[in-house]
């Protein structure tokens, strides 16, 4: 199972439209970094603008590494599932496009297998991925930018967060966007198990995680208390949680605290039932698909 995995990365890193990603990821963070090399003040205060009248804002402190890093997350993390859905949605589907899946079941491994080896061929890409991503948009801009506290905007209000106890948080913010980025290539992984072409599962797959990201977007009674908390699409931003932090009595935040650690694990808890649901059902489906004819 293990030359089974090498060989299946090896086929996803030697097609170069899995490159397309990487180099898109790049270029936006790129660009960004640029522009807020030259106007990242006016885009400072254009974010916070809201907060301007109310709050005495120190601008020239919030535009540092971490807080730009931030800002990018906001981002790309709202696009990154489709550059996933572009390799996962193609693993099968795309070889049984081309014929080639029936030669793979020549091999001496079961059909379960196999599809687990694809799944964690998937895994690994959406891993790399994101590493890549936090390369350019952290480290890069650290290296840029400098680092300072982070001050997160929270609704009506600012929370500072020290220098000393930002990195840590984004270690576990990283950790979390990878779960729920192999949510999507899971979804994605069980589309392609159904289809007899790559272009439906790429498509399907942006298709519902747009169509649930407004569901879990818009404040309707009925939505909120029924389908919300159970869209994968709901949970996807729990990253979040981890820059809101505890303050005292005095307002002062709380070094190391988390406002709503418990929801944070729901929303992995529910993530990682849905990466089981997705990767089980794809199993099932594809053992009992007819792939000869």
């Amino acid at each position: 199972m293990w030359k089974l995995l090498q060989f299946e990365v090896f086929k996803i890193f030697k097609k170069p439209r899995t490159y397309i990603a990487f180099a898109a990821i790049a270029a936006i963070v790129l660009l960004i970094q640029v522009a807020l090399l030259i106007n990242g003040k006016e885009y400072v205060k254009f974010m916070l603008s809201s907060l301007d009248d109310t709050l005495d804002i120190p601008y020239t402190q919030i535009r540092n590494g971490y807080w730009i890093c931030f800002a990018m997350l906001n981002l790309l993390l709202i696009h990154v599932p489709i550059l996933v859905a572009l390799v996962s949605g193609d693993i099968i589907a795309g070889e049984a496009n081309m014929g080639t899946l029936r030669l793979l079941m020549t091999k001496p491994i079961s059909r379960a297998e196999m599809m687990l080896t694809k799944f964690l061929a998937c895994v690994i890409y959406t891993i790399m991925l994101l590493i890549w991503m936090t390369f350019l948009s952290l480290v890069i801009s650290v290296v840029l930018f400098g680092t300072n506290d982070l001050v997160v905007a929270k609704e009506a209000e600012l929370l500072q967060i020290e220098k000393v106890d930002v990195l840590w948080r984004y270690i576990a913010a990283f950790g979390f966007a990878t779960v729920a980025l192999i949510v999507v290539a899971a979804l994605s992984f069980l589309l392609s198990a159904i289809s007899e072409n790559s272009i439906g599962p790429i498509v399907a797959t942006v298709s519902i995680i747009i169509v649930f990201t407004i569901m879990s977007e818009m404040r309707i009674p009925i939505y909120d208390n029924t389908v919300k908390p159970y869209l994968f699409t709901t949970h996807m931003l729990g990253w979040k949680g981890f820059f809101y932090i505890k303050a005292d009595e005095d307002g002062q935040t709380i070094r190391g605290s988390i406002q709503n650690l418990p929801a944070i694990m729901k929303s992995l808890a529910i993530l990682g039932g849905y990466i089981v649901l997705f990767v089980g059902s794809a199993i099932f489906i594809f053992k009992r698909k007819d792939i000869l004819s």
